[in-house]
């Protein structure tokens, strides 16, 4: 059974596989609270889950051992297991959704691992996974539904609570919910008081629908960019857990995560992955009641596909209003290019595309003007809007 000794074992036994992690002070992301973030995003294999992984293949037995390990992962659970299983000369095989970034793919591979991957999400990887567990004998190491796994990702509150007294909440990705498990179990152990807070992206809310409907559910499908936490059902043991210990659970759009993810970027110098950007995206707009109080973040990850990050970043800017377009329906005629960039550098906007467009039109001579600008945020944006109109120009 999952114990408080078991998790302080577990810091033992990681002390000379992991990095702790110390926490960071974050300035200009949530002013209305006092924001530390816990990087796991810069812990080996650029995540947490090599504390869970790692742990559970120091438990097994000499004859485990022998046979080799084998589990299933979106990526970072993968990296985890591989890097784990090659520091003790154990044979390891990881099934991937082909779906998982190349990045993931070639890391696991690069620590060690074959790899085996299996078309569609992360529940079919895992179906796979426990299939040639059963032909070959393999030991699975589980992702997150596993007593050794949770107590190794538990070891994340100890570290928290070595480096700051006097938190009020800590808010933590969910996935399947073995990390959120563990920190939430060692810290309702140590001090009740604090809240721990779930977070779960909205195209894959398992765990959040789950624990408000009281029984473990699967969903049809998961969509979202924080690919890292995309898990269709909970485990047993998570899910009992983190009914038990967990004080609320919100959602994030993937909009607010790639706004936290910019937020990370320019404002700490910190890549985080989707999945490990949704704690801070639930900081940021406000999916609890945290002003004023002393909080954790825990940054999961930091595995983003770089191919990928141009396109969250770009996501981000528009849903903080750092880049927007008007369309402007116009009377096509010389000098009204002129007239709207001269008010919209007038208000400080910053022009980054002109796009002339015909299209059906109140006037048999109008036109449309599509215009990309770089903004400070929505009330700038609101700002040339408004300056725009009152010159006569109609904002479509």
């Amino acid at each position: 059974m999952l114990s408080l000794d078991k998790v302080f074992n577990a810091q033992l036994v990681l002390k000379n596989i992991i990095r702790e992690t110390s926490l960071v002070r974050a300035y200009g992301i949530a002013p209305e609270c006092e924001l530390y973030l816990k990087p796991e995003n810069l812990q080996i294999t650029g995540s947490f889950k090599v504390r869970g992984s790692a742990y559970k293949i120091a438990m097994l037995s000499k004859e485990e051992r022998k046979k080799g390990v084998i589990a299933c992962s979106a990526g970072n659970h993968a990296q985890g297991v591989a890097l784990a299983a090659t520091k003790n000369g154990i044979k390891s095989l990881i099934c991937l959704p082909d779906s998982a970034p190349i990045s993931k793919v070639e890391a696991t591979k690069g620590f060690g691992a074959e790899v085996c991957l299996v078309e569609g999400v992360y529940d079919d990887a895992y179906r796979k996974a426990l299939e040639l567990r059963d032909s070959e004998g393999y030991t699975f190491v589980h992702p997150f539904d596993d007593e050794n796994v949770i107590a190794g990702q538990g070891t994340i509150a100890l570290e928290i609570y070595h480096d700051l007294d006097n938190i009020d909440a800590i808010i933590v990705p969910v996935g399947g919910g073995g990390l959120i498990s563990g920190i939430a179990y060692t810290v309702k152990q140590i001090r009740p008081s604090v809240k721990v807070y779930g977070v779960q992206a909205a195209g894959a809310p398992s765990m959040y629908n789950s624990v408000h409907d009281h029984k473990i559910e699967c969903l049809d499908s998961v969509s979202t960019i924080a690919d890292g936490i995309a898990v269709k059902q909970p485990g047993e043991n998570t899910y009992d857990l983190v009914s038990k210990y967990v004080d609320d659970i919100a959602l994030v759009s993937d909009d607010e995560v790639a706004s936290a993810i910019l937020a990370l970027i320019e404002k700490q110098k910190m890549i985080a992955e989707g999945a490990g950007a949704v704690s801070v995206a639930a900081v940021m707009f406000d999916k609890f009641n945290l002003k004023g109080k002393r909080v954790v973040s825990i940054v999961s990850g930091g595995n983003i596909d770089v191919t990928s990050l141009s396109r969250v970043i770009d996501r981000g800017l528009r849903k903080s209003g750092r880049s927007t377009s008007l369309l402007i329906e116009l009377i096509d005629k010389p000098g009204q290019l002129k007239d709207i960039s001269r008010i919209i550098a007038d208000c400080g906007g910053n022009v980054t595309g002109v796009h002339y467009e015909k299209g059906e039109t109140e006037s048999i001579n109008g036109c449309f003007l599509r215009i990309e600008m770089e903004t400070r945020d929505y009330n700038h944006v609101m700002q040339i809007t408004e300056s725009l109109k009152a010159e006569g120009f109609k904002i479509v």
